[in-house]
Order: C-alpha cells, then sequence, then structure tokens
C-alpha cells in the first residue's frame, strides 16, 4: 500500500517498535510473566487443596475475585463507549488515542471474566451454565452479555486493524517469517481499493453504534446482580446508571494512563499530545461529577432511612476502625482530586493528570471492595457463636496472587500488541498534515512530565 508523506513519517516513527524486542521488553514481560506463574501456583493450591486457601467463607462468599471481575469489566466499558463516540462524531483529535481505547476494551474482557471462574468451586461443572441455564438468574444474563460484548469489541477492533495489518504486510518489515503470515493473513486481501474502504467503513461505523448501548447495556446486567438481592447497600435502583457511569470513568483514567505510559516509552509526543490528556480530562472531570453525585444520593438516602441492618453497613464504612479510611480514600482520591486537578488550569498538565488518573483507578477499585465487602460482612440474621474469620474477611495471599497475576496479564498483553501493531494507528490520518502545535523534541519533556 502507498503511503502519504504524514502516514510514513508516522509508520517510521513505530517500525522499530514492531520490529524489535529489545532487551527492556524481554526484561517487563518475564517480570510480568513470573508474577503470572505464581498467580499459576497459587490457583493450583486452590483447586487441589479447596476454597479454604481464600479468605471466602459462609457469610462473605465473594472477595477479591469479584471485585476484580466488577472493575476489569468496568473499565473494558469506557474504551467501546469513548472509541464508538468519538468515532460515531467523527472526532479528529480521537484518532491518535483510539486504538489505545480498543485494545483496553478487549484485553480487559478477556481477563474480568477469568476471577468469576476463581469463585467457582466446581469448574468441571462449568459448561453447565450453557447446557442448562436458567432464565430467572440475573447472573446467566451476564454470561451472554458479556460473550455478546466480546464479540462486538473483538470484531471493532479487528475492523480498525485491518488496513494497518495491510501496510504491515507490505512493508517489508524486519521480522520473523511467521510474524509475515500473520500480517498477509490478518489483512485479508485488503488492497486499498474504493469498494474495499466503502465495506469497512460501513462495518465499523455499525459497529460503532452498537457497541455504545451494548456497553450500557451488559454493565446494567452486571449491576443487577446485586440490585436484585436483598442486601443492604445492594437492593437499590441507582445502582444501574451508578455502575456504568463509575465504569466509563475509570476506564477513562486507565486510558489516561496507559496514553502516558505509551507516549513516553515510545517517544510519540508528536502524535500523543498536551491537548489529549486535556480532553481527557474534561471528560473525566465530567464523569468524576457525575460518580459523586450518584455516590453522595447512594450513602444519603440509605442514611436517611435509618434501617438497622442498613446502618450497620454505613457504619463500618464510616468507622476508621473497619473500613473508613478506604471509603475515605475512595471519595477524596476517586471524585474530588480528579475534578480540582482538571479544574485548576496550574494543575492542566499531562503528568499531573495521569497522575491524579492512577490514584483515581486505584480508589474506583476499593470502592467495588466496598460495595462487596461490608454487605456480606452484615448478615440479616447473624449465627451465634462463631468464629471471628468465618465472619470478618480478610484476603489470602492466594487471593492476592491471582490479583496481581491478572495485572500482570493485562500488562503482558499490551506489551505483545505493542510489538504487533503501531500503537497510533497509521491508516487514520489520510492526508492530514502533522499537528503544528505537537512539542518539538526540544521541549517535549518539560511540558509532559512536569511531576
Amino acid at each position: 500500500m502507498e503511503l502519504n508523506k504524514y502516514q510514513q513519517e508516522l509508520f517510521d516513527k513505530q517500525r522499530p517498535t514492531v520490529e524489535k524486542f529489545g532487551a527492556k521488553t524481554w526484561m517487563w514481560s518475564l517480570f510480568f510473566l513470573a508474577w503470572i506463574g505464581l498467580g499459576g501456583y497459587a490457583l493450583y493450591l486452590q483447586i487441589a487443596v479447596g476454597h479454604t486457601v481464600t479468605g471466602m467463607r459462609d457469610n462473605v462468599v465473594w472477595g477479591l475475585y469479584i471485585a476484580n471481575f466488577i472493575f476489569f469489566i468496568g473499565i473494558s466499558y469506557a474504551g467501546a463507549v469513548i472509541s464508538g463516540i468519538l468515532h460515531i462524531l467523527k472526532v479528529e483529535w480521537r484518532k491518535p488515542i483510539i486504538r489505545i481505547a480498543e485494545m483496553i476494551t478487549v484485553i480487559s474482557t478477556i481477563i474480568g471474566p477469568i476471577f468469576i471462574l476463581l469463585c467457582i468451586g466446581r469448574l468441571d461443572r462449568l459448561h453447565h451454565l450453557f447446557l442448562y441455564p436458567r432464565l430467572q438468574s440475573p447472573i446467566t444474563w451476564d454470561v451472554f452479555a458479556i460473550g455478546t460484548y466480546f464479540a462486538g469489541s473483538v470484531i471493532f477492533l479487528y475492523l480498525a486493524l485491518i488496513k494497518d495489518f495491510a501496510i504491515l504486510r507490505d512493508a517489508k518489515l524486519n521480522v520473523p517469517k511467521w510474524k509475515q503470515h500473520l500480517y498477509k493473513f490478518l489483512a485479508i486481501g485488503y488492497r486499498g481499493t474504493k469498494g474495499q474502504n466503502r465495506h469497512i467503513n460501513i462495518s465499523t461505523n455499525l459497529m460503532a453504534i452498537m457497541i455504545v448501548p451494548l456497553a450500557i447495556i451488559v454493565h446494567s446486567v452486571l449491576s443487577w446482580i446485586f440490585g436484585m438481592t436483598l442486601r443492604p447497600g445492594w437492593h437499590s435502583t441507582i445502582f444501574g446508571p451508578y455502575f456504568v457511569l463509575a465504569a466509563i470513568y475509570s476506564g477513562t483514567g486507565v486510558l489516561i494512563m496507559a496514553m502516558w505510559v505509551y507516549r513516553k516509552m515510545y517517544k510519540l509526543y508528536d502524535y500523543i499530545t498536551d491537548q489529549h490528556f486535556v480532553y481527557l480530562g474534561y471528560i473525566m472531570m465530567v464523569l468524576g461529577a457525575g460518580y459523586g453525585y450518584f455516590t453522595f444520593s447512594e450513602y444519603l438516602t440509605d442514611w436517611f432511612a435509618s434501617e438497622k441492618w442498613v446502618s450497620e453497613v454505613l457504619e463500618k464504612m464510616f468507622n476508621p476502625a473497619k473500613y473508613g479510611w478506604y471509603f475515605l480514600y475512595s471519595n477524596v482520591f476517586g471524585i474530588l482530586i480528579p475534578v480540582l486537578v482538571v479544574a485548576i488550569p496550574f494543575t492542566r498538565k499531562p503528568g499531573i493528570i495521569a497522575l491524579a488518573s492512577t490514584f483515581m483507578v486505584l480508589a474506583l477499585w476499593i470502592k467495588r471492595y466496598l460495595i462487596i465487602v461490608p454487605t456480606l460482612e452484615s448478615p440479616l440474621l447473624p449465627m451465634q457463636d462463631t468464629r471471628m474469620e468465618y465472619v470478618k474477611y480478610s484476603a489470602t495471599w492466594v487471593e492476592w496472587a491471582l490479583t496481581l497475576a491478572g495485572v500482570a496479564t493485562f500488562f503482558l498483553f499490551f506489551t505483545i500488541m505493542s510489538k504487533i501493531v503501531p500503537i497510533v494507528p497509521i491508516s487514520e490520518f489520510g492526508d492530514k498534515e502533522k499537528n503544528p502545535e505537537a512539542p518539538t523534541d526540544a521541549t517535549k519533556e518539560n511540558n509532559s512530565n512536569p511531576v
């Protein structure tokens, strides 16, 4: 395929990244594989010994695994919604970052459901979910919804990659034979004809239109697993929009973090500019304000109702000796700090926005944990003379090892993807010239790394 001047420059910039698997990449890959190996050993113990190696007991039947599941599925929706909406609206500044968003969607949707499997005691009966589903169960809805969403996300990402696969196929890269054959196979004979472009554009537009409502529906279904359960803090009509908004909010933070890392690692300052961080910062600020409103509404109505069962959960949330410090962190760093960082012009810089996003993402994970554990530790009919470890949940090293293995897998997938396809889409730019406001080599470090 023939490239224009700007596309050729962008291709030359990213070519070494695709061709070489350098020493640093090997080092990070081995580091991630070591954590995955530790998680594999923890999984072996859990299967061989049983769930007694975890902190989950009769009262708290869910713990870190479900918090991780909700978190990863949540951040995947942000990639789908942001990339889908920006594509539908033809927003120009989306082009350098849209692939990162699409990658977040697919990778997170692969990892998230794995944590559900870790909660299942009889993996040998996993196929019963499909052979004997109960339509009355929201969990059955979740299985089919996530499966449909994952298929749509993969198709959406692949359609966006076909043109770049064709560019890599024809570029005569210094890569192994298997990689050349892979590019040829995935390019599916694309040659840039008008008919091929028309079919790809129509298909991509249709998938973008479908992926946005699909993401909203799927996370609403996930929230119903909690909302349809008569437990304090769960049985709420606000959970549907609350989960959707929190998912897009946390995913926006992950997207900002990924942009900052890729820009710094691969010197993409000319393409992922400061303005991209500002635009996504504005989106994060609006979502943070909305998420703060839902959080305030949730706890205000529960507190005002003063039901004994609900009050017991709220007391655990506000008590520093129990979950008070976690609750404080999740609201200060999950709501106030990100909003203020973007609202104040002096702190509206890529490094500070990325740092605030990091704290916010951790706060949103803690919020998922607080949704699950304090509620399960507050049974309606408490058992008498029960050992404290059966009532109070405390995650074991097995659960933490599998959690870190999931995070390591997330990073490893991103590392491998960056070595197979260009992070900044080459085919997206057409005849558009380079952004004149992009930082130069002399100023990019100062402007983009203020912290």
